[in-house]
């Protein structure tokens, strides 16, 4: 049917008939790496992968197959992105949507612990879904069970958790994203190649397969949307002996007995949901929570997961890691130093998993050969307003790019605009500015915009006002859960109206509530408006709609009920 098809177009095609050629075998498992596509016809057009038969006549019906064959351009490419996760992704289908000639390059080393994870979507192992999902299997569904007998419900079962059904469902899950993003691209005639770029000259890039092979490309424009790895610490058996996020969901086993470096949202988020299955964890954090984020939230925050079990070891930096025996769940053992350099002390532990940070994925992709300027310190790409690196053709998103929020939503919206802009359908930029999220710890906290701190400094304490309250959630109340531990806090800014510079939540289902708000923000939301609102009985988010408590009254914020 495809060779009738191009027939009745009068399109000249070669043919290789695989059975008929003596490497025909070898041809196709190259094919099948390279397309994803095990089934035959595997068609190209101008270095471009339709698909099979179904694909071809698709292309054909909605007018795309006859656009790639009039392309005549001195570039393989319109555009290349290097990089598979959300921002690159969603750069790619939307420049294909457009009619553009695109390829992704994507190829993901595998940790030092030897874990690796598909072809495609690399953001996705540590990426909001993902933290939900572990929350909800520790947490929500633990929490949920164990006030239930204050309703009169009993149970005869002894309720216990199994990790490695978990582990085999989120990797399912992980799976399931994986094949609906490479169906995605081939619908949409992105051309997808497992493997490693890295520049050699203007306009032109090396891929590298997993087996050593080379092949060059060549594109009028680029995209860098690598993303970032976990960091180690550079001390004696950290790559040997500790795992990070990237291993976690590939152990074989319980973790056990954990000792969690950071204190990071990634640290706090996977201590969280370890405590929650009943394992020892340790945090161990060098300085402050949650840098970056309020503080008096990130207290809270910690606070909380103390209270229900998560220990904390404050002031203290690990300085080696060594390996004691080799049974399953090992045990090893962390010395650590205070940061001041005061004390130093020895622990046993089934896993360390470091959370410390994460470091750019730009230094081997042959930037400096072009011209990209890149901060040497951190890796990342400056960029301009409009995703632009300092040199004209080659643009950056997601994480990669310096100075920008470090989220999954926010690459896929840069990535869709920025690819909007290259090809002439809209001069639309991403809008940086109050984007909200929310931390996946055992009690959540989401937050939409300033940071008391920031707002301080940009404002001047003088010129704000912090209106504050605790909480009681109703659905804790008759389930017998601790009172006044859920809080609230808008910063607003005297000078323009009483306007919601910041918005903080510590509570169940913070990420909801903040999502509505944070829509309410971007409408310009003035403390006015949110007491001019009725709220919702009995919900968290209704509690703005009744703040009158300042912080500079100093007035007790503690409730009696719902």
């Amino acid at each position: 049917q495809v060779k009738e098809l191009f027939s009745s177009l009068g399109v000249e095609c070669n043919v290789l008939e695989l059975d008929q050629v003596d490497d025909g075998a070898k041809v196709q498992e190259v094919l099948s790496e390279i397309t994803n596509q095990k089934t035959v016809p595997n068609v190209f057009v101008n270095k471009v992968h339709v698909g099979g038969c179904d694909q071809t006549l698709q292309a054909y019906q909605s007018g795309l197959l006859q656009k790639l064959l009039q392309e005549d351009s001195a570039y393989d490419y319109d555009l290349i992105i290097v990089g598979g996760g959300s921002g690159g992704l969603s750069c790619a289908k939307e420049a294909a949507i457009l009619g553009k000639k695109v390829m992704v390059l994507d190829f993901v080393v595998p940790s030092p612990q030897g874990t690796s994870w598909g072809k495609l979507f690399f953001s996705v192992r540590y990426n909001s879904p993902v933290s939900w999902i572990r929350k909800q299997a520790s947490l929500g569904l633990a929490q949920s069970l164990m006030p239930s007998i204050n309703y009169d419900w009993h149970t005869k079962y002894l309720m216990k958790h199994n990790w490695e059904t978990m582990t085999k469902a989120i990797q399912n899950h992980i799976s399931s994203l994986n094949w609906g993003y490479r169906l995605s691209l081939r619908e949409k005639a992105v051309a997808y190649v497992n493997s490693y770029g890295e520049f050699v000259e203007h306009h032109k890039i090396k891929a590298t397969n997993k087996k050593g092979q080379e092949t060059y490309y060549t594109a009028a424009q680029f995209v860098i949307a690598t993303g970032e790895r976990p960091r180690y610490l550079g001390i004696q058996g950290d790559k040997e002996y500790c795992i990070t996020s990237d291993d976690l969901f590939s152990l074989p086993y319980c973790p056990g007995k954990t000792l969690v470096v950071g204190a990071s949202y990634v640290a706090l988020e996977c201590a969280g949901f370890l405590a929650g299955f009943g394992l020892d964890v340790t945090v161990m954090v060098r300085s402050i929570l949650l840098r970056g984020f309020d503080q008096e939230m990130a207290e809270k925050v910690g606070s909380y997961m103390e209270q229900h079990g998560v220990k904390f070891l404050r002031k203290f930096i690990p300085v080696m890691a060594r390996w004691l025996t080799p049974v399953i769940p090992a045990l090893w053992e962390a010395e650590t130093g205070g940061s001041q350099g005061t004390e130093t002390i020895e622990g046993v532990y089934n896993t360390v998993l470091l959370a410390i940070g994460r470091d750019s994925c730009t230094r081997k992709m042959g930037l400096e050969k072009i011209g990209v300027k890149i901060n040497e310190k951190s890796g990342k790409i400056p960029v301009n307003d409009v995703e632009q690196t300092s040199v004209p053709y080659v643009y950056a998103v997601g994480d990669v790019s310096e100075g920008k929020p470090e989220l999954t939503p926010v690459a896929i919206q840069s990535g869709k605009l920025l690819a909007r802009r290259l090809f002439g359908a809209s001069l639309e930029k991403c809008d940086y500015i109050n984007v909200p999220t929310t931390v996946f710890t055992p009690l959540e906290y989401g937050c939409c915009g300033l940071a008391e701190e920031k707002a301080i400094e940009v404002y001047k304490k003088e010129n704000l006002e912090i209106y504050h309250t605790l909480f009681w959630p109703l659905e804790w109340t008759v389930a017998g859960r601790e009172n006044n531990t859920c809080y609230a806090k808008i910063i607003c800014n005297k000078l323009d109206h009483d306007r919601v510079i910041g918005f903080h939540i510590l509570g169940p289902n913070a990420g909801e509530v903040t999502q509505g708000f944070a829509a309410a923000m971007k409408c310009g939301l003035t403390k006015q408006l949110l007491d001019d609102t009725i709220g919702i009985h009995p919900t968290c988010g209704e509690v703005f709609t009744t703040l009158e408590i300042t912080k500079s009254s100093g007035l007790d914020i503690t409730q009696k009920g719902c």
